[in-house]
């Protein structure tokens, strides 16, 4: 028998990781090891205050039977009241906030509730990919908003045609960025929540960065800051308390577009497992696992930042993320900057730009950057560095 895949499954296409994966293949080969740069997946545990609070949960449950569809009062509660401390901003647990299986699911199936065939979602560029799958997947169209240094990495809504504006249902926004590190300003947001205002465009917020922070002082906002009439924001505890496995999270905002979203969630799953919403609770109510995290990964970003300008290279240092949006030496392309980084003297793994973004109006702003995700351990980075540092690109 032969099966044919759907249109919508035709439609994904693959990256093609082929080159950079072989290069891996041949040093595994000769023995070496490479350090992987590559997947924002943390390689230190997940703290034990959350797992030993799993553990007691998954007896505390044992006679629970499904979870809610829209998350557990507690943990609706719990992520209410972080937001409030965060974020201040407040939210009503019953009406403005549901939990979901990880903010990827969440973010794959949002347009199922909104999106039209043929109508359109604004996305940046690059970006996540469930954003563009997602609307694939629902019969939607993307278009694809540029992220450039000259423009902070931030979109320019006012450049998007009037036709494609017209016919748009969702905008996507995720700060601090994944890939570029670039973080949003509140005029930024404001400037974003009018826009979709004046065209009727819901704004979704996807922020699981928020908390992978370098500095005090500049500590990333919310979309939620400059407005709730027309947002949701998306956040997941994977990058903040290295719970990638457990796959929690929840969406936040306004209560009419949460309402629409959880008619959805109830026909696709049954919810988010409760003792991993219990462990979730854990999370939220500790910020010294968090603290720590946030300085390790200032040791880390410092290590390879450092290495990385001894050796001629632009400096790139975050304010926030997990992630380096290196610029490759001049007159090389991010593949060929990405084998380079394999050679088995460094053997370091990247992600070159070209693969994460796409070519939009004759540009593909990912070409001439490299993505290192900080997620080796602290030794890891400093083996790393020590070979980094003997490259020269002067």
């Amino acid at each position: 028998m032969k099966f044919e895949a759907s249109q919508r499954v035709k439609e994904i296409g693959s990256y093609a990781f082929v080159d950079v994966y072989n290069e891996v293949a041949k040093l595994k080969q000769q023995g070496i090891t490479p350090i992987d740069f590559e997947a924002g997946d943390p390689k230190d545990p997940t703290p034990a205050i959350i797992r030993n609070y799993a553990k007691r949960a998954i007896d505390k449950r044992k006679s629970s039977g499904y979870p809610s569809y829209i998350g557990a009062q507690e943990f609706r509660e719990e992520a209410a009241a972080w937001t409030k401390k965060r974020f201040n901003v407040e939210l009503d647990p019953n009406r403005e906030i549901c939990s979901n299986i990880g903010a990827k699911e969440a973010v794959f199936h949002f347009p199922l509730a909104f999106v039209n065939p043929g109508d359109y979602v604004l996305m940046p560029n690059p970006c996540y990919p469930p954003y563009e799958r997602g609307t694939t997947f629902a019969g939607g169209k993307a278009y694809f908003m540029n992220l450039l240094a000259e423009n902070n990495f931030l979109p320019k809504l006012d450049e998007i045609p009037a036709d494609i504006v017209k016919k748009s249902k969702i905008l996507w926004l995720n700060y601090p960025n994944n890939p570029t590190s670039a973080t949003a300003t509140k005029e930024f947001y404001k400037e974003a929540i009018d826009f979709c205002h004046d065209k009727n465009i819901i704004l979704a917020s996807d922020e699981p960065y928020t908390e992978n922070y370098y500095d005090e002082r500049n500590k990333p906002l919310s979309a939620l800051n400059a407005g709730k009439e027309g947002v949701v924001v998306f956040q997941s505890l994977s990058k903040r308390s290295n719970m990638t496995c457990y796959r929690v999270g929840w969406i936040a905002g306004d209560e009419d577009i949460i309402s629409v979203f959880k008619k959805v969630k109830t026909n696709i799953d049954s919810g988010t497992c409760t003792f991993i919403q219990d462990a979730g609770i854990a999370a939220l109510s500790d910020e010294v696992h968090v603290e720590q995290f946030r300085k390790d990964y200032k040791i880390k970003r410092d290590l390879i930042v450092r290495a990385l300008t001894a050796s001629g290279l632009e400096n790139c240092t975050p304010k926030a993320t997990i992630y380096l949006w290196q610029r490759c030496p001049k007159g090389m392309s991010s593949v060929e900057f990405a084998k380079k980084l394999l050679h088995k003297d460094v053997a370091v793994v990247t992600t070159p730009g070209s693969w994460i973004s796409k070519k939009v109006n004759g540009i593909n702003p990912g070409e001439g950057y490299v993505r290192f995700a900080l997620v080796p351990t602290i030794s890891e980075c400093k083996v790393a560095a020590e070979r980094l540092r003997r490259l020269r690109f002067n």
